[in-house]
């Protein structure tokens, strides 16, 4: 029978391995400012995020942060991929992703009549104007028929200007189709920005590398809105961790497996987030809102596999009772270890066909997945086990002690 327990220092070594190098990076998160370590999207700092494609080629993220900086907006600059196009990502401070400037009031005429609109086409022609200002006097009849219709407004009979003219501006007036803003350019049929601090940002590097012709991600978080988010999703994580604590040790009888599914469990947690830190410092991989969601997927399944072997080892406390416990937890372990891998196994297929062929929106909750499926599954094997059969053996030793103790006296 091969002897996984007994091998349990060595599992140990491997898990300081995989957690030390990115708990260094988590920890240097703060120290740096977030220069190295976690790089957090606008979902937890707040700020504009914009994604764009320039028809003639792609600008390295030193020109783009250029001419940002030219413009007063700090932030950065990456580039990132999609099929076979190459999009600039833009992260900056919040800015107003639709700000138009204050339009003149339009002085219009206090008359409720589609005759009585006032225009500068209407008051080019004398005659016009004097069939405006007929149509919206009020006659000594109560019916709105000449005031409504724009038949009598619309013929200059005894006007000098050239009836067709004056009908032609006179229906244009009176139609409701007719718009009074001026109509968008072609450019801006793809959702670019046309005033504010966006739309500078866009003329600049347009002026600069060509023109826009695809958005791809355009997104704004004020930072009460990102501070919330953080402070839920941290509330989740230690209430999640609180409840399976209470949850083991009531099932189990026994605080022990609790503590050590809790430790197993921070082990999962460390691992992801540090992969995250280092692939952040040197790939720009970000922390965003979808990455929580992630996070208590992989807590559920890492305390899954673990309930599955600690309920084993219950059965065979009974089952072989007088053998060393140690002997019962490795017996458990190989009893549920096909289960274990062929579950974890399964679904890190299915993700993996998504991480390499779904869409890039979701490519880095797929990683974050991935990479804590398959931890969870080595921590409840090799950690969560080991670590209950050390803490169970440290309490004979220490009963052992006491009760010689006590013999002594």
């Amino acid at each position: 029978m091969f002897d996984l327990i007994g091998k349990r220092r060595w599992f140990y070594a491997f898990s300081a391995l995989l957690t030390i190098p990115g708990l260094i990076f988590i920890l240097l998160t703060p120290l740096t400012g977030g220069q190295v370590g976690l790089q957090f999207s606008i979902d937890f700092t707040g700020g504009t995020v914009w994604e764009v494609h320039f028809a003639n080629g792609t600008p390295t993220p030193a020109q783009v942060q250029e001419i940002m900086t030219e413009q007063g907006l700090p932030g950065t600059a990456a580039i990132t991929t999609s099929g076979d196009k190459e999009f600039v990502l833009i992260r900056t401070v919040q800015i107003g992703l639709a700000e138009f400037s204050p339009s003149p009031s339009p002085t219009a005429e206090p008359s409720t009549s589609p005759g009585a609109s006032s225009s500068p086409a209407t008051s080019s022609s004398p005659g016009a104007s004097a069939s405006a200002a007929a149509s919206a006097s009020p006659g000594p009849s109560t019916s709105p028929g000449p005031s409504a219709s724009p038949a009598p407004s619309a013929s200059p009979a005894p006007s000098a200007s050239p009836a067709p003219s004056a009908s032609a501006e006179a229906a244009a007036v009176a139609s409701p189709g007719a718009s009074p803003s001026p109509s968008p350019a072609a450019g801006d049929t793809i959702g670019l920005p046309t005033e504010g601090k966006l739309a500078d940002l866009r003329f600049a590097l347009e002026d600069q590398f060509g023109p826009i012709d695809e958005v791809r991600q355009e997104a704004s978080i004020g930072p009460i809105i990102s501070g919330e988010i953080a402070q839920q999703a941290l509330l989740l994580i230690v209430l999640g961790s609180i409840g399976i604590l209470a949850w083991m040790t009531f099932r189990f009888a026994d605080v022990r497996m609790g503590a050590t599914a809790i430790a197993a469990l921070i082990h999962d947690v460390i691992v992801v987030v540090g992969l995250f830190a280092i692939a952040g410092t040197f790939f720009g991989l970000q922390v965003d809102a979808l990455f929580v969601t992630a996070m208590l997927t992989v807590i559920g399944f890492s305390v899954h596999d673990t309930i599955v072997v600690f309920d084993r080892v219950r059965e065979n406390r009974i089952r072989h009772a007088g053998e060393p416990f140690d002997a019962i937890v490795n017996h458990s372990l190989l009893q549920t270890l096909g289960r274990s891998l062929n579950t974890s196994l399964t679904t890190v297929m299915v993700l993996t066909a998504l991480l390499l062929f779904g869409s890039e929106a979701t490519r880095a909750f797929v990683f974050a997945m991935v990479v804590g499926i398959l931890s969870g599954t080595y921590s409840s094997i090799f950690n969560a086990s080991a670590l209950l059969v050390d803490w169970h053996l440290w309490d004979e030793r220490r009963r052992q002690q006491e009760f010689a103790v006590a013999r002594s006296r």
